[in-house]
């Protein structure tokens, strides 16, 4: 089984989304399920609703799942796991103030050396734990050897005892930490395989300890993918409007083009424009490169494009706020210089809006409009045309520009017979 689990604590970033494509991507490969599991274990940065929204977004993008679990269901188990370890004598109960810790990191801080817990409280008696009402956390021992982590795109990283040190299993809450619940939650879904971004790299060594200490010997496989990085090349984070997939739905980026971004992203694809459907035959976690992957709007917008160009006209219609094939013909017109959904529909709604008219055009525009009101209908452009040209007297730039803005809604855009082949149908109305 393999699993996604992100955490109900904000809009899902883009980073999220690719380890769930590549999850989902990967299950589909290797015939194994794929399980949803929301981390929500951290109570005071829940959000309300965002469990939901996970699975809406999720779910436009076409990734299916066979199982879900919340982790906090699992709370019984960490606790019983833990106990465990201290029965067994490879954890330990940790009675150390928050105000004693952060005096030694200061202290290491000062003297230039990385802070790792001391061990003060590893070997206290039977009776000091027994006799000490102070509240206390449980935390693993420091394992005794270096422990190694093969990733499927970064090869082998290994990490001394000291980098894994005696790290906190139970807050004194008696909570688990991310790195307990995470490790146990996976043992216990039987996960194969885990894909999540690097920065969750130096936990790996972590949970494998945790799970040596469990005597779990289950063979688990590793990927971890690059971070995303921002135009500036610094880690893209919530405040990148673009980190959210959220925003880029809301600013018209369809589901199937970031996708398809997603997966291009610091990868060797066979091809620039692909869906989900076709990327599953060809996708490999180790053609992805090791190296950080830069964040481009406008390769986005472009690819956008293309799969705008590529949905059915009614369809596209629909998205534009109709219900007609014709207007789906006049927004790919409109493709030349529109690359998303907020900006096509800018264009369609300037076409029937009230037409701001600039002082040097008002009179021409004035004329045009009425006699196309009173006008025949005309099946060609030309046809169209010549007849305001014999019954308005204008020509050149006081007909055309006037003429521009009566039916494409600004001084701009495609040519008046393109957009006159898609709205001959509609011109009383585009125009009244």
């Amino acid at each position: 089984m393999l699993r996604f689990a992100p955490s109900p604590t904000g809009d899902m970033h883009i980073g999220n989304l690719r380890v769930a494509l590549f999850n989902y991507i990967s299950a589909l490969q290797r015939d194994e399920p794929l399980l949803i599991r929301i981390e929500d274990s951290d109570q005071e940065r829940n959000i309300p609703g965002k469990e939901k929204e996970i699975f809406e977004i999720l779910a436009l993008f076409g990734i299916k799942h066979q199982e879900e679990q919340l982790q906090s269901n699992n709370l019984r188990f960490h606790r019983a796991m833990a106990i465990q370890l201290l029965q067994d004598k490879k954890a330990f109960n940790c009675f150390c103030t928050s105000e004693t810790l952060d005096a030694k990191r200061e202290a290491s801080k000062e003297g230039k050396i990385a802070y790792r817990y001391d061990g003060t409280c590893e070997n206290l008696s039977a009776e000091a734990v027994i006799d000490n009402t102070n509240p206390f956390t449980i935390r693993l021992k420091k394992p005794d050897h270096s422990i190694t982590v093969t990733d499927l795109i970064k090869g082998e990283s290994t990490f001394a005892p000291d980098d894994i040190d005696s790290f906190i299993l139970m807050r004194a809450d008696k909570y688990p930490t991310y790195n307990f619940a995470c490790a146990i939650d996976d043992m216990l879904a039987d996960i194969s395989l885990i894909i999540r971004g690097e920065d969750y790299l130096s936990d790996t060594p972590k949970q494998i300890a945790i799970h040596e200490a469990l005597g779990y010997t289950k063979k688990v496989e590793y990927a971890h993918l690059p971070i995303i990085l921002n135009t500036e090349g610094k880690k893209m984070s919530k405040r990148d409007d673009a980190s959210s997939v959220k925003w880029l739905l809301e600013e018209g980026f369809l589901p199937e083009a970031i996708t398809n971004y997603l997966i291009m992203m610091g990868n060797k694809t066979p091809t620039e424009i692909f869906n989900l459907k076709e990327a599953i035959k060809w996708f490999d976690l180790r053609t992805i490169s090791k190296a950080p992957a830069r964040f481009d709007i406008d390769k986005l917008k472009f690819i956008n494009r293309e799969h705008l160009k590529g949905l059915d006209p009614k369809e596209l219609s629909r998205y534009v706020g109709f219900a007609d094939e014709e207007i789906g013909q006049l927004a790919k017109v409109f493709l030349e210089e529109a690359s998303t959904l907020k900006e096509l529909r800018s264009k369609i709604s300037a076409v029937f809006a009230p037409k701001i008219v600039p002082d040097e055009y008002k009179e021409g525009f004035d004329i045009l409009r009425e006699i196309t009101l009173k006008a025949p209908h005309f099946d060609d452009y030309d046809s169209y045309k010549a007849y305001l040209m014999e019954h308005s007297g204008l020509k050149g730039k006081n007909l055309f520009q006037p003429l521009r803005i009566l039916i494409g809604g600004a001084e701009h855009g495609p040519e008046l017979n393109d957009l006159y082949q898609h709205l001959k149908n509609y011109l009383k109305e585009v125009v009244k």
